[in-house]
């Protein structure tokens, strides 16, 4: 039985901490055609993302705010991630699973406060460098293939979650020597 039915409500307790073994593993593909329990627990993380968006919500439940959570953050080992983000003025959407980058940019991107994570509950300073475009190839939740690029922050966010489902944590793209040295060779900006 999936405990992520969609009426459950993912609260701060149900994501898996930094340290745990699940985030530093490659997650398993999910098979098609995509179970109703897949599906649901895409649907609860999305829901999650929404409520921790929230300013009320996210008060009543202590939710940290987040733009995307990737199923192994939930402790479930699949390659399947949900993310939420303004872009311009739209609000974006996505359930992504099995994602793959098919391409990229040269030119790269970081955020000037650096990133952050649900798994995450220290403040870790430093630069994360991020392609500034990616084009990914994935599933939707209703199984059909589909590609999408993305740029600027939704680029960040995206290649933040597909990371996690190759147990790569952000903190491990910043440079070990000096978290703010950005790297050389590549043409890199601040995204604001």
């Amino acid at each position: 039985m999936n405990r992520f039915s969609p009426d459950y409500i993912i609260k701060m307790k149900d994501i898996v901490k930094e340290g745990s073994a699940i985030l530093r593993k490659k997650t398993e593909k999910v098979n098609l055609p995509i179970s109703d329990e897949d599906k649901d627990a895409l649907l609860c993380m999305l829901h999650f993302l929404k409520n921790s968006q929230d300013p009320n919500i996210s008060k009543k439940y202590k939710l940290r705010p987040g733009s995307g959570l990737s199923a192994n953050q939930i402790g479930l080992d699949k390659r399947m991630f949900a993310a939420l983000f303004e872009d311009g003025r739209k609000v974006n959407e996505y359930m992504l699973i099995n994602p793959k980058i098919i391409s990229h940019s040269p030119h790269m991107i970081y955020l000037p406060q650096g990133e952050g994570c649900l798994s995450v509950e220290r403040e870790v300073n430093g630069f994360v460098p991020r392609y500034e475009r990616i084009k990914v190839k994935a599933f939707d939740i209703t199984g059909k293939e589909v590609i999408f690029k993305f740029k600027g922050y939704g680029s960040i966010v995206i290649q933040h979650e597909i990371d996690h489902l190759n147990g790569i944590m952000f903190y491990d793209r910043t440079n070990k020597e000096n978290p703010f040295k950005l790297p050389d060779n590549v043409e890199i900006k601040s995204l604001y």
